[in-house]
């Protein structure tokens, strides 16, 4: 299991999903969002359950999810539900986990059509949460939020935020500073479905909470939101110092909305210093991974919960931050039965073995694939890979002791591919047999 959150106790549902033979399948949609990418994260080690993804459009999902759906149709069309039902039947599934907060608005009011678990919180907890002028008026008095003006002539000073009632992330956001800017900016879009509002230009962060099936708030951390790219938090890290009125507030919101599974909040320092809330999301934070490698697998305890599992949850106690990057996949249209691999500067470089070559051969090793080393190391190539652990990794080795043998004369076969550091050893066996050739650069593509 990728998190220390657990079944608390046998019992009931709880205790039919933990020994089940056939895990659940789940459907995450759609699976390319960055919630959807978090989703696999959290998900893929566990034996309780499979995922298969969707999406509508052709995104990362595809590379992540080796279980993929496409082409479903928006989930504003007509068509969605009648496309749902069919991937439902036909890939016999059990669960649907939505990963973007329309969408868990339009699945929720499916839910009954579909006959199957859609994870999440109920339909009038998600419809409520998708729309944040609601999400002010239910928690109005609550919790301190944003003040709002119902046109430009009520903004008092600028500058002025401008943000969609129902988004996510930074899309169809303005601070506008001064009337002019605002109006030409609320002119692009339909009346009402433009939010004026106070200008909060303090730090900001997002607080990850779970809620379970017995109506009971069980956790809440609050993270900063160091950096913000595209209105996803980039860099995150656990904060204490906001923490007990973070908790005031999770318990405030959970007690007025009543979610249920992952959902969390974000808040923001007004011009006086005090925090007020900028939205809540009855969903699992893209960022959330900072939880899940404390111990807190928001998305596994999700799906435990959604089907009657009680759970516990004993985070980890140790500095943590996260950064997130842009992540590279591939997919080769590449069919081969043997890997041929160097050692010097390959396998091995700068005496530490290369982590991403070696998860590339046990890859390989569990596909059925033959592993061949071929090496002019200056000793025994064995002792050397016992040294660093891994002396079982290959069905043979071929130690090359003199400096004008070739590498080529030992490929004894041409659905193979040849992985070394020196580009004259590839270039050499490319041209001798033809066959793919790859840097250490490049193991990557295969993974």
């Amino acid at each position: 299991m990728p998190s220390r959150a657990q079944l608390a106790e046998p019992g009931g549902q709880a205790e039919a999903l933990h020994g089940a033979a056939v895990a659940k399948r789940i459907l995450v949609f759609p699976c390319g969002s960055e919630i959807g990418l978090e989703i696999h994260r959290s998900l893929r080690y566990s034996t309780h359950f499979e995922l298969v993804g969707a999406s509508s459009a052709e995104d990362h999902g595809r590379y992540v999810y080796g279980h993929y759906v496409g082409g479903l149709p928006y989930h504003e069309h007509p068509e969605f539900a009648v496309a749902l039902e069919r991937v439902v039947r036909e890939h016999r599934i059990d669960a649907i986990y939505p990963a973007m907060d329309a969408v868990a608005d339009t699945l929720q009011a499916l839910s009954g059509r579909l006959g199957v678990v859609v994870i999440g919180s109920s339909p009038k907890v998600t419809a409520l949460c998708a729309s944040k002028t609601a999400t002010y008026s239910a928690l109005a008095g609550v919790v301190p939020v944003p003040t709002r003006y119902r046109s430009l002539e009520e903004v008092p000073a600028f500058p002025v935020f401008a943000k969609p009632d129902r988004g996510y992330g930074s899309r169809h956001t303005l601070l506008a500073h001064d009337a002019r800017a605002a109006s030409a900016f609320l002119a692009k879009f339909a009346p009402g479905s433009i939010l004026l509002q106070e200008y909060l230009p303090g730090e900001e962060w997002t607080i990850d909470c779970f809620s379970d099936r017995h109506g009971r708030l069980r956790y809440s951390a609050a993270r900063s939101r160091s950096r913000i790219s595209n209105g996803i938090s980039v860099h995150t890290r656990p904060c204490t110092r906001q923490q007990g009125i973070f908790e005031q507030w999770a318990r405030a919101i959970h007690e007025a909305l009543g979610p249920r599974g992952a959902w969390f909040f974000q808040a923001k320092l007004d011009a006086n210093g005090q925090p007020k809330l900028l939205e809540v999301a009855a969903r699992l934070g893209g960022s959330s991974g900072l939880a899940r490698c404390r111990g807190i697998n928001l998305a596994l305890l999700s799906a435990f919960d959604a089907f009657g599992g009680d759970v516990s949850i004993d985070p980890n106690d140790y500095p943590i931050e996260m950064d997130r990057a842009l992540d590279n996949r591939y997919k080769l249209d590449l069919h081969f039965q043997h890997v041929f691999v160097d050692l010097d500067d390959c396998l091995i470089v700068r005496g530490l073995v290369n982590r991403q070559l070696l998860g590339f051969l046990y890859k390989a090793i569990g596909e059925g694939k033959r592993l061949t080393l071929i090496t002019r190391h200056h000793r025994d190539p064995q002792l050397t890979l016992r040294d660093f652990r891994i002396g079982e990794v290959f069905d043979r080795v071929i130690h090359l002791r003199e400096p004008s043998e070739k590498k080529s004369a030992h490929i004894d076969t041409d659905d193979a591919i040849f992985i070394d550091d020196s580009h004259a050893e590839r270039q050499e066996v490319q041209r001798a047999h033809g066959i793919p050739v790859f840097a250490p650069d490049m193991i990557e593509a295969l993974l």
